[in-house]
Order: structure tokens, then sequence, then C-alpha cells
């Protein structure tokens, strides 16, 4: 089959599978599920035939609109940087897809919940595959439309859809910038077009300027939950927990990544320094707000707002000199290679908190668990793994992804890498310590106490993740599809190597050691009991939340009422009706003097003489 065609199908089997339920089955959760499943399978199908069958650069565009000389066209651009991420959404797409059968099964809008996570899987492939900026925006937008679904999918909840109004309110004013940055690129460059950008920017005619990065840069604040607008990705939680290991963790929000590693082209110098700073500042706010949290998806949450920031930072870190003095996009492979691993990982890491929750009957307090290591032990065993990847247990992926971005930070800025070393820290401490109080001692509640181990539909997911957050960090396990990519990334050699190599340890012992000390499996949290005032303010998030609500109660609100006051009274009233009055009035009176009566006429005429008489003679 041509390549053209497996792009195609894999773009549109997820939309006739979402199109299919919509229409057909949605009283029918069983059929639907297993026909998402297949479409996800179909999915990855096809991409593995692209990925590993060699395809590259192949001509595959259609021209959709033209309007004067702008042309906006529906394109493939796959190359190995396509082909990474298109893996990582097709392979932990499926496996999710799988491990939802069985979490959802007892789910009456399970038709509804399937459909709309097919609806996600060809927003985000087309997002993939898009060779142009209009493109991804279109499927961006996508994209915040299938997450508004599924993370309100129980809609009966008030959490949960204000939750949904939330996530997309909030990704609503990245995406404005993102627009504003798309028109700029093309208003500047006549196109949008990602290889006719990389020609120009080779050729050295492309026209570059602060305001393009930045504006396109506010997309990915909004979609990967960057500061100031993280604030989305916490309460999504509310959605199924399949949604929250699919969207927000291994995929969706990756997506502001790898739009980064897009459009890096169009970046220059003053551009960087933002990105790497609002990257590195989310990543310890994010480290921070996660200690305090009691409910395990929480925990997960922040832990990926600050992955995350490890992510754009290590983008906004730039380019490197390897050892022959060539200079090689390091910020790009360390960010791709990061996604990469942090996806397995932190798929894993999610979707065993469901077989948690669904364990414990929908308990998601981790100090009302206890004991499970007993009761669930596939699930602990897997979560395990997730945890010592995270937290940087050497051999595992996240050991090899982490130190790749603490190398290019102790090359570039000594800042970001002092920042950056402690909040790999507190990811040590908060997962420990949210690993101990679930796992280890005795059962602190009824639901604890009565948990039990998932079915093998969600255990083998569980196992298959565990094997890639064990894997992926290898570079001999890393599919030769994908070298173009891999040899970007930044690998540490000789004095480095070992500094970095000891750094890891050093961040392991204190972080683990320390949470590994101070907590006990218990219905209290050990650090609220021993430093309240420390607890309090990082369970305040230091009132950010708080913030937004004051601006829109106190500030959005009250501009509101007066915009309403000048839309009703002065607009409306005033120069609408007012207007309308005057005009009224005059046409009551014309409409007077067509009385039909010929004396009435006869006087008007006389009347009218004399004024102009008078008008003549001077007298007025």
């Amino acid at each position: 089959m041509a390549p053209a065609h497996l792009a195609l199908l894999v773009l549109v089997l997820p939309l006739l599978s979402a199109a299919a339920i919509a229409l057909f089955l949605r009283r029918q959760g069983v059929l639907a599920s297993y026909v998402s499943v297949a479409a996800a399978a179909g999915i990855l199908g096809c991409s593995s035939l692209l990925i590993f069958g060699g395809y590259r650069d192949f001509p595959a565009s259609v021209e959709w609109l033209q309007l004067g000389r702008l042309t906006i066209s529906l394109g493939v651009k796959f190359d190995d940087l396509a082909a990474l991420m298109l893996f990582v959404v097709s392979f932990i797409g499926f496996l999710i897809h799988v491990f939802s059968l069985g979490y959802m099964s007892d789910d009456p809008a399970r038709a509804r919940y399937f459909a709309g996570l097919s609806v996600f899987m060809a927003s985000m492939c087309g997002i993939v595959l898009a060779d142009n900026l209009f493109m991804i925006f279109i499927f961006w937008e996508l994209v915040g439309f299938s997450s508004y679904l599924l993370i309100g999918h129980w809609f009966e909840r008030p959490s949960a859809s204000a939750a949904a109004k939330k996530a997309f309110i909030v990704n609503r004013v990245g995406d404005f910038g993102f627009l504003l940055g798309i028109l700029a690129c093309y208003w500047l460059n006549d196109t949008v077009n990602l290889t006719e950008l990389a020609a120009k920017g080779s050729a050295g005619t492309l026209v570059v300027s602060r305001a393009i990065p930045l504006l396109l840069f506010c997309g990915a604040v909004g979609k990967s939950a960057q500061l100031p607008l993280h604030v989305w990705l916490p309460d999504a939680m509310e959605g199924p927990t399949p949604v929250s290991a699919l969207i927000h963790a291994a995929t969706m929000v990756a997506a502001g990544i790898y739009m980064l590693c897009r459009i890096q082209v169009l970046m220059v110098p003053q551009a960087l320094t933002v990105i790497m700073w609002v990257g590195t500042g989310t990543a310890l706010y994010a480290a921070l707000c996660a200690i305090a949290q009691r409910d395990i998806k929480k925990v997960l949450a922040y832990s990926t707002l600050s992955q995350l920031g490890f992510m754009v930072a290590a983008f906004g870190l730039g380019a490197l000199k390897d050892h022959g003095g060539a200079i090689i996009a390091a910020g790009v492979g360390a960010a791709m290679f990061h996604l990469t691993t942090h996806a397995f990982f932190k798929a894993l890491l999610f979707l065993g908190s469901g077989s948690v929750i669904h364990g414990c009957h929908h308990e998601q307090d981790i100090f009302k668990m206890g004991g499970l290591w007993r009761r669930m032990p596939v699930t602990f065993w897997t979560f395990t793994v997730g945890v010592a990847a995270i937290v940087g247990v050497p051999f595992l992926s996240g050991f090899y992804s982490k130190d790749a971005i603490l190398y290019l930070a102790l090359q570039k800025n000594h800042a970001v890498f002092g920042v950056l070393v402690f909040t790999a820290i507190l990811t040590a401490f908060y997962m420990v310590r949210m690993w101990k109080i679930v796992f280890l001692g005795e059962a602190r509640s009824d639901a604890a106490g009565h948990a039990h181990e998932s079915g093998a539909v969600m255990t083998v997911p569980l196992l298959l993740l565990a094997l890639g957050s064990i894997c992926a960090g290898y570079g001999w396990a890393q599919p030769q599809a994908f070298r173009g990519v891999l040899t970007l990334i930044p690998q540490a050699h000789g004095e480095a190597h070992t500094i970095i190599f000891l750094v890891s340890l050093g961040i392991l012992a204190v972080g683990a050691g320390a949470a590994w000390f101070l907590y006990r499996p218990a219905a209290e949290d050990s650090l609220q009991r021993k430093a309240p005032g420390l607890f309090a303010l990082l369970a305040s998030k230091l009132w950010i939340d708080e913030a937004y609500l004051y601006y829109v109660r106190k500030v959005q609100q009250r501009f509101a009422l007066v915009l309403d006051f000048c839309d009703r009274v002065l607009l409306a009233g005033v120069i609408i009706r007012g207007t309308a009055g005057v005009v009224g009035m005059l046409s009551m009176g014309v409409r007077t003097l067509h009385s039909g009566s010929l004396h009435a006429y006869v006087y008007w005429f006389l009347l009218g003489v004399a004024f102009f008489w008078a008008c003549a003679a001077g007298i007025f």
C-alpha cells in the first residue's frame, strides 16, 4: 500500500469509528468499545507500516482553501520526528483503549466515552502528520474539543463539568496567541508550510522575529499546561483515569513539546531564553505542589506538569556543539527523548493508579489506602517500575532521558541546572511518598481492606508499559526508524558523564531517602503534622487558582457588567431605540400632513408661500 494511503488510513479510521458509534451504536456500549479498540489497532498497524517500512518525506498534499494568495492545504510531513511521535501516540493509545475495556466495563455511557477516544486519536494523529501550521491548528482545536468531551464524561458531577469548561477556556487563551503567531508567520514569510520554512531557513531568507516564536509558544503554554496556564490540568483529573493517562500524561499535553520541535527553525535566542525559564519555573512549581496532594491522581497530575517543564526547559536550552564541533539540535533531542520515556512510565503510573482506584472501589485518597502490595501484586510491581523510572533509578528509561536534560543544562546554564536538580530531588521525594503510603503498611479503610487485583485486560497493558519503562531509555532498544532523532540526544562523556551520574545518584538518595524516613503508612500526613506552615503553603499552590477566581469574579465580571450597561442602556436604549423613536415621531408628524383633504393642502400651500415670501423679504 502506498505510504500516502497508510497516512490517510491513520486519520480516517478513528473518524469512521467515532461516526459509527455516534450514529448507530450509542446504546450498544460493548460493540462500540470493540469498534473503537479495533480502530486503535488499525492505527497502530498502519503506523507501524509507515514507521518501520522506511517511508519518509513522501508527497501527500491536497489544496483545501484558497483566499487570494493564501492557500491552505492538508498534507503530510512524515520524517523521523513524526515517526517517533506517531509511534508514541499509536502504541500507548492502543494500550489505553484495551485498558479501558476493563476500567469502563460498568459505565452506562461507555459508547460516548469510546467515541470521544476515537475523536481524540484522529485529532492527535492529525497534529503529528500535519505539514503546515494551519493544519496543525485545525487538529489542535479538535484535540481541545475531544479533551472537553472526555474530561466531562461524567458531566452529571458538577466538578467534572466545571473541569471540562475550565480546560476548554484556558486552552482557548493560549490558542489565541498560537493563531496570532501563525498569521504573523504567514505575513512575514508568505508560507506556513513546515518544509518551506525549513528551506527558507537553510537558504537564509527566512524572516524571524521574537514575536512569532513567543506567540506560537502560547499554544504550547496552554496545551502543555505551563505557567501561568497550568491550572486546567490538575482539575482535568475529574475525567476517567484512562483519559488522564491518554490525554494528560502521554499524548495531548506532549503536543505542545512536539509543536515546538516542529517550529525550531523560527526560534531566536531571546525566545529560547523565555521558553527555558518558563519550563524551569513550571517544573519547580509543580513539584512543590505535588508534595501536599492527597488524591493519587492529583499527585500524578502535578508530576506531569513538572516533567513537561523539564521538556520545555530542555528545548529552551537550545543547540549544543558535539565533540567534533558540529552544531546539533540538542534541545530537540533531549525534549523528545524525555517525551518518549515519560509517555511510557507516566501512562503506566496513571493506568496503575486506575487499577488501584478500581480495586479500591473508586477510593482516591492515598491516606485511605495501604497494604495493597499483598492484594494487588501485579499492579504493585508494575507501579513500582513506573516510580523507579520517573525518580531516575539507574538503567531505567527515566534515568537516561533525565540525565540528557541535566547534561544539557550543565553545559548551557548552571542556574537552570541547579533548579532542575532540586526539582528532581522533589520528584523522588513525592513519588516515593505516594508509593509507600499506597502500597505498604496495613489497610486504612474498608475499600483498601477489600481491594482486589484487576483483570487481565487491565494488567496486560500495565506489564507492557512496565517493559517499555525499562527499555525505552536504551539506544539499542530504540528502533532504527528513529535514528534521525536519536542523533540529537546530548550524550555525556568523560568528566561530565561522571558528574551527571553522581548527581543522579545523589538526587535519588536525598529525595527518596527523605521520603522514606519522613513518611510512614498512616492516616495522616507526616509533613502536615511536623511542619503545618510549610504544608499549608504548598497546599495553597501559591494561590494562583484563587487569583484567577478573583480576577474572574471581581475584575472580569464587573467589566462585563459595565459592558452590559453600555450595551443595554447606551447602545440598545439611547442609540438604537432613541434613533428609532426620533424617526418614528418624525414619521408621525409627516403622516399627519397627508390627510387627503383638498382644503388642508391649499392651506399648507398658502402657508408655504407666505413663509418663503417672508424669507425673501428678509423678515426672518
